[in-house]
């Protein structure tokens, strides 16, 4: 099979924005967040993504003895592709944030092309008793939050990326972030070819509609040129909708308790693998085989294990 038929399927494990009294299946610990992640490439991930949490009480965590821990388990049980995040949680620094790329020099990570008012706050009208008191008060500030993505912060993160040989992998909440990234190009502050993960269905951003994902594809080819790699990912029920689309279209998909905890409507997902097992089934009825780590390297032209810090 040519690689045109090959797709990378990304597993985003835990992330943080989803807490712990939403789903007794959301890896918290550094060993659960290692099985979530290994198992996910045992099932077909080519790439997982990955924030750390405090182990105590599930809070997103920028401690680097934790995220170093989480790297390494999986490092010792895998050969897949790691992105870390430098998106972190609420209220992290952009030292705080970008600290994962200079510490450990990982293959791929995120870099977020925009600011946005990234908000939570109506899953409160849903819950009304939670595990851990931070959780109502984490999720409250999202009303008056915005997640700070300034051309300055592009501009010193691309920067750090490019000392590390780190490839970003841009998230794209809204089109204007399109615009954004064109500007980086135009200054040399990043280089083609670039990749771009779409990322749907969040309060203040893009919501996960078909015209919506058409809309950002064509965008960036009218904007950006041919030159770049996508994959899309999209949260709650829209998930598996929005990464179908994107395998029709030739993108790549993400998918993970990250960005869903449920595997089918009324059913939360056990664990990450779960939906990868899903959406390569899918794939396949589409003639479509996923990507293997390595060739997801190639595709993504990244630097390789050899020259990562963990």
């Amino acid at each position: 099979m040519s690689m045109k038929d090959k797709f990378i399927v990304t597993a985003a494990v835990t992330g943080a924005i989803h807490t712990p009294t939403m789903s007794p299946y959301l890896p918290i610990t550094p060993k659960e967040i290692i099985e979530d992640a290994c198992r996910a490439s045992d099932a077909g991930a080519a790439v997982v993504h990955i924030h750390a949490r405090d182990p105590e009480t599930g809070q997103p965590s920028a401690d680097s003895s934790i995220l170093g821990e989480i790297l390494s388990g999986i490092k010792s049980r895998s050969d897949c592709v790691i992105c870390t995040t430098t998106g972190g949680g609420f209220g992290m620094t952009v030292e705080q944030r970008v600290s994962v790329v200079k510490q450990f020099s990982p293959e791929l990570a995120s870099l977020n092309a925009g600011s946005l008012n990234f908000a939570l706050f109506p899953v409160l009208d849903k819950i009304k008793e939670f595990k851990f008191d931070w959780e109502p008060y984490y999720l409250n500030m999202s009303e008056d939050f915005i997640f700070p993505n300034t051309f300055k912060t592009l501009r010193e993160f691309s920067r750090f990326f490019s000392e590390e040989g780190t490839k970003p992998e841009f998230e794209i909440y809204d089109a204007g972030m399109l615009s954004n990234l064109a500007f980086l190009l135009d200054q040399g502050q990043v280089k083609k070819p670039v990749y771009l993960q779409f990322v749907l269905g969040i309060l203040g951003g893009m919501q996960a509609t078909v015209n919506n994902l058409l809309f950002l594809y064509n965008s960036a080819r009218e904007i950006i040129g041919d030159d770049f790699v996508w994959s899309v990912c999209a949260a709650g029920r829209q998930q598996m909708k929005m990464c179908n689309l994107a395998l029709l279209l030739g993108g790549n998909v993400r998918v993970g308790l990250e960005d869903s905890l449920y595997l089918e409507k009324g059913t939360l997902a056990k664990n990450s693998a779960e939906q990868v097992e899903k959406i390569i089934r899918i794939a396949k009825e589409h003639g479509l085989e996923p990507a293997t780590p390595n060739e997801a390297r190639e595709i993504l032209a990244l630097k390789g294990l050899g020259e990562i810090r963990f």
